[in-house]
């Protein structure tokens, strides 16, 4: 069972933002950011590259949560970045699919 998947069975604890009967938002306890949130299906999905055509409406229905969470976060007047690792080399560390929406603050890197 992974960290994530203890967390949405409330066997751990964390600092849930937002959450529905599809996903869950908790506050990164290691943010990167002023705002770090981490928006995870409840769902378990190693990641992006697991994801097949039954998974189509759990993503767009997260993808439409974000700009509500990020708008409750105080983020969406100045802006704010939402990134997804994949893999060891993409910087995941959680084999659970999750987004991470940062913002309260100028992030550094441009990668437009």
């Amino acid at each position: 069972m992974t960290l994530f998947e203890k967390i949405i069975a409330k066997e751990l604890p964390s600092t849930v933002l937002y959450e529905d009967e599809r996903c869950i938002c908790i506050k990164d306890v290691a943010p990167q950011a002023k705002v770090h949130a981490l928006l995870i299906p409840k769902l378990a999905i190693p990641s992006l590259n697991d994801l097949t055509q039954d998974h189509q409406n759990l993503i767009a229905h997260m993808m439409l949560q974000i700009p509500k969470i990020a708008s409750d976060l105080g983020l969406s007047e100045t802006g704010y970045r939402v990134v997804n690792n994949i893999g060891q080399h993409g910087g995941q560390s959680v084999p659970h699919l999750h987004f991470h929406i940062l913002g309260g603050e100028q992030l550094s890197g441009n990668f437009a």
